[in-house]
């Protein structure tokens, strides 16, 4: 016990999780001169599968949730699916049947966009398409009422692009929730060059009163989250193609101290969600922005072989009927890979070092670009947010634990090996030569007494 007390892993563990984590609870990024906000009502826009989860889990904290579809039936079906989550929760005996009846009492599902003018918060969860949310935000807008704030709940669109559709930009936030929405713990908040305090600190009160833990996060495309989850994906696909076998890219990355393989995480996520924000990006920003391999291979899985993922149950995997047995590796994968390395010559720990690295330097990467400002956030974000090996402390810790050079030395390996995703930022370069660590060089801001009191 007292070996595993003193290790770096527990203290990186403590550090993270325990220290950071209650900062950030308590309010750690809330703007100071703001005072406390009055949520009382919010409204929901879009019944789909987030925003169903996101009225169930309001409603849970007592709010009363306004949740609105194109038309009444689709609202209906969201409003069941909030049903659906707590009737689950019931025969699992966590929660009561009145509970459920009190819950579902606050959920208003409407096709009428007007029941949206006395809430004080407004969270847009339509389909990911710039035209589907400008839409929403044309019919919403003038219903605003005074002091409300509107949040998008995107995962990949740039929240500055999608505030040039909004009058008052002062009022225009992005709350990122995770799937699924009742489980998952983090809140990513996304703060565009225009954002107004009052729209932080709201977000902020908001996901305090719904008993989530927010990381404030700067505009870009993937924002913080999805940019290294979106890399972990990535090199799960890229040892696809080098033909790795896929139950080996799997078994290693839980070896690293992932939760879930990258071929699975694709599936949980849908292959052709990941096909269309390939397609979004390429459109936006050129070809080279994206892998044309990893592309075809995805145009391959979705467009010709009909796998979209779990969602009709076949994608890097086949999942079973409800309740009849485990999911399993496709069989017709192997046909799909372009060569195949025998798994007895490869080196399992690269293998590892591949999935944790990739992220870590994205991480490290998004301090450089601004997109994260305090370092808390970075890590608490990566475990909560995509499960990075939690042993580690989360993204950056794990490349302070390390010691900046030695990590450095170790991108240039692989980068040497597998090319420029593995290049570390000129920050990290800087770090290593001085012998800098991330929480030495960029502190967290201590709280004020007022703040630590609370």
């Amino acid at each position: 016990f007292a070996k595993i007390l003193r290790s770096p892993e527990a203290a990186a563990m403590i550090r993270t999780l325990f220290v950071n984590m209650q900062d950030l609870n308590k309010g750690a990024r809330r703007p100071t001169n703001v005072p406390p906000t009055n949520i009382k009502k919010i409204g929901v826009v879009g019944a789909g599968f987030m925003g169903a989860g996101i009225a169930q889990v309001s409603a849970a904290a007592g709010l009363s949730v306004v949740l609105i579809d194109r038309d009444q039936e689709s609202a209906d079906k969201g409003k069941g699916h909030a049903k659906s989550v707590i009737d689950d929760l019931i025969a699992k005996g966590r929660a009561k049947e009145t509970e459920r009846d009190a819950i579902l009492s606050r959920i208003t599902a409407t096709a009428d966009y007007n029941a949206l003018k006395d809430c004080d918060l407004i969270i847009e969860a339509v389909f990911e398409d710039r035209k589907v949310k400008a839409e929403t935000y044309a019919k919403a807008q003038p219903l605003l009422k005074d002091g409300a704030i509107f949040a998008s709940n995107t995962s990949t669109l740039p929240i500055n692009s999608l505030a040039e559709e909004f009058k008052d930009q002062g009022k225009f936030i992005g709350i990122h929730f995770f799937s699924p929405v009742e489980k998952m713990m983090l809140v990513e908040i996304i703060v565009g060059k225009n954002t107004g305090d009052v729209a932080l600190a709201t977000a902020l009160d908001y996901t305090r009163m719904i008993g989530k833990t927010p990381i404030v996060v700067n505009d870009s495309r993937g924002f913080y989250a999805n940019r290294c989850v979106g890399r972990y994906i990535a090199e799960g696909n890229e040892m696809f193609l080098e033909g790795v076998p896929p139950a080996m890219i799997e078994n290693t990355a839980k070896m690293a101290g992932m939760p879930v393989g990258p071929l699975s995480l694709s599936d949980e996520v849908a292959l052709d969600l990941g096909l269309k924000v390939m397609k979004a990006t390429e459109a936006d920003l050129g070809p080279n922005a994206i892998n044309p391999d990893q592309k075809k291979l995805m145009v391959e899985m979705v467009e010709k072989q009909g796998r979209l993922g779990r969602k009709n149950s076949k994608g890097f995997y086949d999942y079973p009927e409800k309740g009849k047995g485990q999911k399993s590796l496709w069989p017709g994968l192997g046909a799909l890979q372009p060569k195949y390395l025998d798994p007895d010559t490869l080196d399992v720990e690269e293998l590892k070092q591949r999935f944790l690295v990739v992220q870590a330097v994205e991480a490290a990467r998004t301090v450089e670009d601004h997109v994260i400002t305090d370092m808390r956030e970075a890590d608490v974000g990566s475990i909560l947010g995509f499960g990075f090996a939690p042993f580690t402390g989360g993204t950056l810790s794990y490349i302070d634990f390390m010691g900046t050079k030695k990590f450095v030395e170790l991108c240039h390996k692989l980068e040497a090996k597998y090319g420029s995703r593995f290049t570390p930022p000129k920050l990290l370069v800087e770090m290593a030569a001085k012998g800098e660590t991330f929480y030495g060089r960029f502190p967290p801001k201590k709280q004020s007494a007022a703040q630590a009191a609370e």
